[in-house]
């Protein structure tokens, strides 16, 4: 018997492109459970069912979602291995609308926005009042976003064994925030009514103590927690957003320690908007205004206001100008 030669018959050459799907009718995925997403990391997303923190499955981002973006806090729908067993793995095929979105950009340059946290009902800016010392400018910033992106802001004082928190809390006595102090040996039981039956999530620089206040709100959560170096910073301790469930209901997101908060993606009218008694007036500014009133705006409609709304525009203009003045 001969043997067969070959020629160029008898290659075969796949087609470069991807194939077709064989039909136009997609999965609905009609049985997929709803979850809340509470970690995020390389790749993989670690769920709650039913808001049950005890029900924690491992998901990674279905085919057809592509580049989804998917953040602590999201609602999304998710099927296959729901057990939660070791090494099982979900998959995410839908996420659900987002009610309110925390955004920031990494400077005031940079176009690109990076979501903090999705679905949370409240800000809470962990501040400490000595060691190191607050800074009133990323509280600014943070209250910008806050306000724009629909949380309510609160801002918690710690480290009030070291320092006063009159002086600094007098600085935002005309913006709609909530004050509130958690010294190390101050009970939180009126913080903890804020928090119980919310989506809260802390943001803060290093060392202010987020994470020692997260331990003592969550004392299962073993948080890693640091000191303050020789140069008044905080050390990094938390390394990436989780979401933990409080013992009174609700939930707490904890974040790494922050440096800067760039708001490139934030327009003045966006600041004045949330303000319910301004918002009004802004209507009839001309085209333009930037609402930080004379010499730079000489015909803002603020300027008209009196009483308990001229105190708001003073404080609303000192967010514009923060605004204004780029990077921290």
């Amino acid at each position: 018997m001969t043997q067969r030669e070959y020629d160029e018959s008898d290659v075969r050459i796949r087609s470069g492109r991807g194939s077709r799907p064989r039909t136009k009718t997609r999965p609905t995925h009609a049985d997929a459970e709803a979850a809340m997403v509470v970690t995020v990391d390389r790749g993989r997303w670690g769920c709650v069912l039913a808001d049950d923190p005890l029900r924690l499955v491992t998901a990674m981002r279905a085919r057809e979602l592509g580049r989804t973006p998917i953040v602590v806090g999201d609602q999304v729908d998710i099927v296959g291995d729901l057990s939660g067993r070791t090494d099982s793995l979900a998959r995410i095929v839908r996420r659900g609308e987002r009610r309110t979105v925390l955004r920031r950009t990494a400077d005031d340059t940079d176009p690109t926005e990076r979501v903090v946290v999705a679905n949370a009902d409240q800000m809470m800016m962990v501040v400490a009042l000595a060691d190191p010392p607050p800074r009133t400018g990323l509280v600014d910033r943070a209250l910008i976003a806050a306000y724009t992106g629909g949380l309510h802001p609160i801002l918690c004082l710690t480290k009030t064994d070291l320092a006063a928190a009159a002086p600094f809390a007098e600085q935002f006595a005309d913006l709609d925030l909530t004050v509130i102090t958690a010294g190390r040996e101050e009970p939180l039981d009126e913080l903890e009514s804020l928090l119980n039956g919310r989506i809260t999530v802390l943001l803060g620089h290093s060392g202010v103590g987020k994470s020692t206040l997260v331990n003592r709100l969550v004392p299962q959560a073993y948080r890693a927690i640091g000191s303050v170096s020789g140069v008044g910073k905080g050390r990094h301790t938390s390394t990436q957003s989780v979401a933990l469930s409080l013992p009174g209901g609700g939930w707490v997101v904890d974040t790494p320690g922050i440096r800067s908060f760039g708001l490139a993606h934030i327009r003045p009218d966006d600041v004045v908007g949330p303000f319910s008694d301004l918002a009004h007036a802004v209507e009839n500014c001309p085209r333009g205004c930037g609402h930080r009133g004379a010499p730079a705006d000489p015909e803002c409609a603020l300027d008209a206001l009196t009483g308990a709304p001229a105190r708001r525009v003073t404080a609303a203009r000192r967010l514009l100008t923060v605004l204004g003045e780029g990077e921290l």
